[in-house]
């Protein structure tokens, strides 16, 4: 008896695996891999955050407030106790009470819930621009009180908010992995392509330029092309050529599984229907062999999203990689390399769980997808 999956649509039909298609197959297997939509949802959420940074977060992350140096996290609250002792509700943090270590020289702060600071939801803020193009004057959550301190993940060196940084550090972190990946994918499937459909010399001159690259360890590579680039250069300059650093690595296993798929179909006889209908070897790449390996691509492509993230992570937090004023999870690491200030300010740390979250949603969902894009191995869709 043949299996068959109720799919709710258009037509309300019953579709059976021998009549769905690739893509409908691909889906199927992959809602069932709970963590890889869990991956995925995470994903999407991330880039959202990151496309919104400035209206989700609660200041602008270059407000610099000098009485608040590493200031402490304040939790955020919804009951209180009114002096009278009846019980109030709204969203508020408690502020600080500053004391003087006159060993260690250093503010020492306190939480004083004798002081309450009222928040609030789409609170009035600074005037923004949002995407940088729309201006707005308002923030998702924030003090009523703008004089007031409001450091959900508490503050830096400068007193600057840390969940606001990192908000505006997914921008840069998350999209230098996908504008990597691109370019890594253009280079791994045409030049993969060429090298298995023609063979020969030109299949010889690509696999030693890719043997060539990989024989060289990677971190170094990676360090000496960072270092390599001028101080004085733009942050946007920087970033871009960043992003070419962290994908002159990453096309050549990508290469080499297009060159091996190639190579398995080009004997096929689609491939050779368009070859003696006169279609050229580009033609048949793209438009014939590349669509019938591409949710194979597609799951590639998403497990080397978060190797680019890490990549520009460590060289950032090594100082060789994006620099300051740029605002990426490596630069915001940079100021974790102190043990002493680690150990005074231990929230520094949380671009770091950024980082892994990020890598760990990534990881599943290309897993997910990577067992999907063979739904043919499994026909027991349904039951």
């Amino acid at each position: 008896m043949s299996a068959s999956v109720d799919v709710t649509g258009v037509s309300g039909a019953s579709i059976g695996i021998e009549q769905a298609g690739q893509w409908q197959l691909i889906w199927w297997r992959f809602v069932r891999h709970r963590i890889a939509v869990a991956g995925g949802v995470i994903i999407l959420l991330f880039y959202i955050i990151a496309l919104l940074a400035d209206f989700i977060s609660p200041a602008l992350p270059e407000k610099v407030s000098t009485r608040h140096t590493f200031a402490p996290p304040q939790g955020l609250h919804l009951f209180y106790r009114n002096p009278d002792g009846s019980l109030g509700f709204g969203l508020h943090v408690y502020d600080y009470k500053v004391t003087i270590d006159r060993v260690a020289v250093r503010r020492i702060f306190v939480v004083d819930e004798t002081k309450r600071i009222d928040a609030g939801l789409f609170v009035r803020s600074e005037p923004y621009l949002l995407l940088g193009l729309i201006p707005m004057e308002h923030r998702l959550i924030g003090p009523l009180d703008r004089t007031k301190p409001f450091y959900l993940l508490g503050a830096d060196r400068l007193g600057r908010d840390v969940l606001s940084r990192i908000l505006h550090g997914a921008r840069v972190s998350l999209s230098i992995g996908l504008v990597g990946v691109l370019m890594s994918l253009t280079l791994g499937v045409l030049l993969g392509g060429i090298s298995g459909y023609y063979g020969g010399a030109v299949d010889d001159l690509i696999q030693r330029l890719v043997e060539l690259i990989r024989s060289i360890p990677s971190i170094p590579l990676w360090m000496g092309l960072a270092a390599a680039v001028p101080q004085d250069w733009s942050p946007l300059a920087v970033y871009f050529i960043i992003t070419l650093i962290v994908s002159l690595v990453g096309w050549t296993d990508l290469a080499r599984q297009v060159r091996g798929l190639v190579m398995s179909i080009k004997g096929e006889d689609f491939v050779l229907a368009a070859r003696l209908d006169g279609a050229t070897g580009g033609r048949i790449i793209l438009r014939h062999m590349i669509p019938s390996f591409t949710s194979h691509i597609i799951a590639t492509t998403t497990l080397a999203i978060p190797t680019m993230i890490l990549v520009e992570t460590a060289l950032s937090f090594l100082g060789i990689g994006l620099r300051p004023p740029i605002i990426s999870w490596g630069t915001l690491l940079q100021e974790a390399q102190n043990v002493r200030t680690v150990a005074m300010a231990p929230w520094l740390l949380w671009p770091a769980g950024a980082v892994v979250l990020t890598v760990l949603a990534f990881n599943f969902f290309g897993d997910g997808l990577r067992d999907a894009a063979d739904p043919y191995a499994h026909t027991e869709k349904g039951g």
